[in-house]
């Protein structure tokens, strides 16, 4: 009577009782429509029960089959790793640092395609009507180096890991510090459906030029920058790690759209959901998250104690135990390098702020806000240290809000300056205080930064111009300025006036962002560059605080105390998506971007805003003594009265501008998969609804046919 050598106990580790011959095994590796053609060719490798290896390729139809092999389960592996010329790949497989083990079966899954536009896996596939037995494998199933792959998707036919793992305890196939492979049974047909390796990746413009796409994506990534990693372990891990907390950086990058996953939380408070416009690209072309892995990477492993690299370290800077409490992430694919910081958030953050003593600019020239230069300085070792492992001639795109825009500027100014290199920086903030003098900003004048400041947003108006003040001469509610924006962090400039040095001034080309009400109660927005500060200040109010002075200004004044509108989730994330929503319904109508509903009221705000800064001038004038100096104090006035002026004058001499594709999606404008990606974002209800204020204002009957002349250098 013939045995069943599979039901046989062994006789040694690696034999079994009856080594049978004379049976086969085959298999076909197929994409989610059925088709095998995408791994036709591709070489593979076989265990048998008896410890015999077999290697050969796929058929172009990504069918094989084996003969006359030992009874038994066997292992299939396709761990032959990539040896092409094809980049990114290339470049991943042979750069100094986290080297990948790309394999040829990922360069294969990473060209295949989703059956169904989500990713969501398909209920059937028509090649498993010719199989035995049917699994839905993924790249990391049938490899042996998997930490830099995404994590398993849900499935309903996963491969048997148990067979695998009694495989490997009996003995069968060579030995392996992790188990690899898929388990195919003697004497059936198994049909092996591979998951495609794509990803979601925030589409960024690396123009130099200002687009409503990086406007709203850019707002997204800063707020995340206030989120913790989220790895767990968070420190020493020893085998693993993993992202479980939705949101934090670590989750959307790793976890989410690495699964090709779309996420929309950005903030642990978020309710209201605004999605990042995503665009499908192959995996390896992601927004990567570093592998952990002991075994590939000396630099991971546990002993080395502080030294120890892992995700967290390499992407995320925190210095909270140090004492300057800055945050940020960094992270990249091969056309961008994505860095982000975070405003403000504890009461370090606050003291920092307010310390606005100057100090020496040593990367380059003029002075800086002495609290700002100190954040920075504590994280431009980590920024240096990533660059010098990943940089391989992307577009560096910074961001920050508030305190981490200040931050971001004198980061951004620095690495441009780092020696020896040619670093291309694109730099936009959202309601940055000044962080600089005059000098600095004459110097950094060739550095693109896009600077976002909201109507209401009392922040970006601090440090006053004539500010140099040290800890010692903080008044009550300095530091509730930027941790808590409200009417005692007006008090931070009252009686400080600027000892030696140039003035406090802003970088960058300013994008004010002016909600309006029409006089028919219609909501409406406008995005442009106003060229004054006193929109940007809301008047004198700042120069006024000089004399201690707090008039009651009405409006003016009563905006400054909106704090709200200094919050991201709360002002300028719905702004910026306003905004996009607004350009994109422009560009669709090929109508101009304000009406002149808009540029009526927009010209009375401005008259009625220079008048006001004359009476105050006027009433100041009065009050100095005949043999008083005090004149000296009118020039920021004086100044402002020029400025608002000349504002006036542009805006009365608007040329009309329609936009182009390019103002909204900048240098995704002609991408192929551009209507791809709005499609998919469009297909979220919150995307296809128009708010009020995104909408541009209907003309009114006596306005139909006439065509408003807008200026360019005025109206983004």
């Amino acid at each position: 009577m013939k045995l069943d050598a599979r039901t046989q106990p062994f006789f040694s580790n690696s034999q079994p009782a009856c080594a049978l011959r004379g049976h086969w095994v085959s298999f076909c590796l197929v994409d989610e429509c059925g088709s095998g053609a995408t791994y036709g060719g591709l070489p593979y490798t076989v265990h048998d029960s008896a410890g015999q290896r077999y290697s050969g390729r796929l058929t172009k139809d990504g069918f094989a089959r084996l003969d006359d092999i030992y009874c038994g389960p066997v292992v299939l592996v396709f761990d032959d790793l990539y040896s092409g010329i094809e980049k990114p790949y290339s470049q991943l497989v042979m750069r100094e640092t986290y080297r990948l083990p790309i394999t040829e079966l990922q360069v294969r899954a990473e060209q295949s395609r989703f059956a169904e536009t989500d990713g969501r896996r398909v209920e059937e596939n028509p090649a498993k009507q010719n199989a035995h037995r049917f699994y839905q494998v993924e790249v990391r199933d049938l490899v042996r180096h998997t930490a830099h792959l995404p994590p398993v998707a849900q499935r309903a036919h996963p491969p048997q890991r148990h067979a695998l793992k009694m495989m490997d305890d009996l003995g069968f196939g060579p030995s392996q510090p992790r188990l690899a492979g898929v388990v195919l049974f003697p004497n059936h047909h198994t049909v092996l459906e591979v998951r495609p390796l794509r990803a979601l990746r925030p589409m960024l413009s690396s123009d130099d030029s200002f687009c409503a796409l990086n406007l709203y994506q850019l707002a997204l990534m800063s707020t995340l920058s206030y989120c913790d990693f989220g790895q767990e372990p968070p420190k020493k891990p020893e085998h693993d790690v993993h992202f479980p907390f939705d949101p934090s950086v670590g989750h959307l990058f790793a976890e989410k759209l690495s699964g090709y996953q779309e996420a929309w939380r950005v903030d642990a408070e978020q309710t209201q959901r605004f999605y990042p416009l995503y665009e499908e690209v192959p995996y390896s072309q992601r927004f990567e998250i570093l592998p952990f892995d002991p075994q590939l990477y000396p630099q991971n492993k546990p002993e080395l104690e502080e030294k120890q690299e892992h995700p967290a370290r390499l992407h995320f800077f925190d210095d909270a135990e140090f004492g300057t409490d800055t945050q940020a992430f960094i992270t990249h694919h091969d056309e961008v390098i994505l860095i982000a910081v975070r405003g403000t958030v504890s009461p370090a953050d606050g003291l920092r702020d307010a310390n606005a003593h100057q100090v020496e600019f040593v990367e380059g020239v003029g002075k800086t806000h002495e609290g700002f230069y100190q954040a920075y300085q504590a994280m431009r070792e980590f920024v240096v240290r990533y660059l010098d492992q990943f940089y391989a001639g992307q577009r560096i795109v910074i961001c920050g809000h508030s305190l981490g825009g200040a931050i971001a500027l004198l980061l951004a100014e620095a690495i441009r300056r780092v020696p020896d290199t040619s670093y291309n920086v694109l730099l936009y903030t959202y309601g940055a205080p000044r962080a600089a003098d005059a000098e600095f900003t004459a110097g950094a004048s060739t550095l693109i930064h896009h600077r976002i400041v909201n109507h209401n947003d009392p922040v970006p108006s601090v440090p006053a111009p004539w500010m140099n003040t040290t800890a010692k001469l903080w008044v009550p509610g300095a530091v509730t300025l930027f941790s808590a924006p409200g009417p005692g962090g007006l008090l931070f400039a009252a009686g400080l006036v600027r000892v030696g040095g140039n003035p406090y001034q802003h970088h960058g080309e300013q994008q004010h962002f002016m909600p309006i009400m029409l006089p028919d109660g219609t909501h409406s927005s406008i995005l442009w560059k106003p060229g004054c500060e006193s929109i940007l200040e809301a008047g004198c109010n700042r120069a006024l605080q000089l004399h201690g002075d707090m008039p009651d200004r009405d409006n003016l004044l009563r905006q400054l105390f909106q704090a709200n509108q200094h919050f991201m989730t709360a002002s300028y994330i719905p702004a910026a998506w306003a905004t996009l929503r607004r350009w994109q319904q422009t560009l669709e109508s090929d109508g101009p971007l304000v009406t002149a509903r808009e540029f009526e009221l927009l010209d009375h705000a401005l008259a009625s805003m220079r008048q006001q800064l004359r009476d105050k001038r006027l009433e100041l004038a009065r009050r100095s003594p005949a043999n008083d100096r005090g004149y000296e104090h009118h020039e920021p006035l004086n100044a402002e009265i020029d400025r608002l002026h000349t504002s006036r004058e542009r805006l009365e001499t608007l040329r009309w501008r329609r936009l182009e594709a390019r103002d909204v999606y900048g240098n995704h404008a002609q991408s192929s998969h551009l209507q791809a990606s709005l499609k998919r974002w469009f297909s979220h209800r919150e995307n296809r609804e128009l708010s009020q204020v995104a909408s541009i204002p209907p003309p009114t009957y006596s306005e139909r046919g006439r065509a408003l002349t807008l200026d360019i250098d005025s109206i983004v």
